[in-house]
């Protein structure tokens, strides 16, 4: 991803726009033959010593793309007057940006596939691994692990659909002049240049391609970001000493503190959730390039010129982060267990207030019998089965043996094939 960003991978697509866009004057009829066969000889591929006198050049011009022209017209000679006829500098600098955010965008994909991967391989194994279900931090009602991370495959499958979304959105190209008004190129220039570098012509475009394509590729950057950082979230609280469910790898050697060697800490996590912050800023950055000055200004290349690195590399960087943390994740289900007889059955109150109200009790009434057993758990220590069981007025509706049932933890677990028909169109 890093080497997508380099300078000299941007000069060879600047380049590369160059030569397709001559191409396309010469199948319009516009430039000579000779010129683009001269041109295609003589160009060459860029070197960091290129680059370097590329910039020596625009220390004098103050202007990139004209320090590349004339660069270009040193190496070829005179066939080199027939680049950039009619073309603008956003011409090739939009195109060039929509193909380093397209290939930057195929990079990611892969990680989300390889995070995907992780997600579904974990799920299967800890498909039965029961577990306490939470709400608000609190105890709610048993799950699964692998429930738990068939709803993270499921919206990384989401993100994987914003993320295509963004590729087409992004992979757009404009070969249409100064003002995009073909004034001095016919649209079949730009329709061959955009064919020939694999990407699609924008419809329309002012001096530049609409930055509102832009802030929809990087929103969907910061989304991927804020549902990892979910996940990291979530996997820092499964960490805590006094939850201890599962935890990051901790390789040999590994220190948690300088000053306590006792400390594991969840840092791959934390390092995830702080990198959530910088998409989501980059995001914002680019809802701010939309709005231009009439049809352009260049207020948006200086945020660019950071946000277009800097965003897919953390984004790829993520990715790839928490698919080695998944890959490698410790679980622990005994600890599971004995968090789930923390308090001792009362996760199991909504079974009795549904069987109360299947025997026809008034729901707020039934409410009270259930709740009040509950609170013994909390404030007495008394477990909630022996104070059902010693609850007459309960016993009045319902059998011992009847609450006993009530107590099953398959009960909670049963639909677990169902979720995963769902989200992997298979349970086994």
């Amino acid at each position: 991803m890093t080497s997508l960003w380099s300078d000299v991978a941007r000069m060879r697509r600047w380049r590369d726009v160059e030569l397709a866009a001559l191409e396309g004057m010469v199948e319009a009829g516009i430039a000579p033959r000779e010129a683009l066969d001269d041109c295609l000889a003589r160009a060459g591929d860029f070197t960091e010593a290129d680059v370097a006198r590329i910039e020596e050049i625009e220390r004098t011009t103050k202007h990139d793309v004209i320090a590349f022209l004339t660069f270009m017209e040193e190496r070829i000679g005179p066939s080199a007057r027939w680049l950039h006829l009619g073309m603008t500098s956003s011409d090739v600098l939009d195109t060039s940006l929509g193909l380093s955010l397209r290939d930057a965008v195929d990079l990611i994909l892969q990680g989300v596939g390889r995070a995907m991967a992780a997600v579904e391989k974990r799920a299967f194994e800890h498909k039965r691994t029961v577990m306490m279900g939470r709400s608000h931090g609190i105890h709610a009602e048993p799950i699964t692990f692998g429930h738990k991370l068939a709803i993270w495959y499921d919206e990384l499958r989401r993100a994987e659909a914003r993320l295509l979304r963004a590729r087409e959105v992004i992979a757009v190209g404009m070969i249409s002049g100064a003002v995009g008004t073909f004034a001095h190129l016919p649209p079949s220039v730009e329709t061959f240049t955009c064919r020939k570098l694999g990407l699609t012509p924008a419809p329309a475009s002012s001096q530049v391609i609409q930055r509102d394509r832009h802030a929809e590729y990087f929103n969907a950057l910061a989304l991927l970001g804020a549902s990892i950082e979910k996940f990291a979230v979530e996997i820092r609280h499964l960490q805590r000493t006094e939850v201890r469910e599962a935890e990051e790898p901790f390789t040999a050697g590994q220190k948690g503190s300088s000053a306590m060697p006792h400390k594991r800490n969840p840092i791959l996590s934390e390092n995830l959730t702080g990198l959530a912050r910088l998409l989501r800023g980059y995001a914002v950055s680019a809802l701010e390039d939309v709005a231009l000055w009439h049809e352009r200004d260049i207020s948006h290349s200086s945020v660019e010129r950071v946000i277009g690195p800097d965003a897919t590399i953390v984004a790829d960087f993520m990715l790839h982060r928490f698919s080695g943390l998944m890959e490698n994740l410790r679980v622990y289900p005994e600890q599971m267990q004995k968090n789930l007889e923390l308090l001792g059955g009362v996760v199991n109150s909504q079974r009795i207030l549904l069987e109360l109200a299947r025997k026809g009790m008034d729901r707020q009434a039934a409410y009270v019998i259930v709740q009040r057993n509950a609170m013994r758990m909390y404030e007495q220590g008394v477990p909630f089965r022996k104070a059902l069981l010693e609850d007459e007025e309960l016993l009045k509706v319902m059998k011992p043996e009847e609450i006993e049932d009530c107590f099953s933890t398959g009960y909670h677990t049963r639909h677990v094939d169902d979720v995963f028909q769902r989200v992997f169109g298979r349970s086994e």
